[in-house]
């Protein structure tokens, strides 16, 4: 996946779910949790942690569902 889509995908108020190649998934809480360089994608948790991860190894980016409480 190219940056341009990336940056496009991850415009909305979140949190992310982004999924590599490799099969690992990362979460940011908000858009502004992502960063760009030219090479690089940096995934900020709600730690301050920080994961680098080359863009062409994302596979997918997707909004995170927030769970409705069930009535009872």
């Amino acid at each position: 996946m190219n940056q341009a889509v990336i940056k496009k995908e991850a415009s909305g108020p979140g949190p992310f779910i982004i999924r590599t190649s490799y099969g690992k998934e990362y979460q940011a809480p908000h858009g502004e949790f992502i960063g760009f360089t030219k090479h690089y994608v940096y995934i900020e948790d709600e730690d301050g942690g920080v994961d680098i991860v080359d863009p062409l190894h994302v596979v997918g980016i997707r909004p995170v569902r927030k769970r409705r409480a069930r009535a009872e």
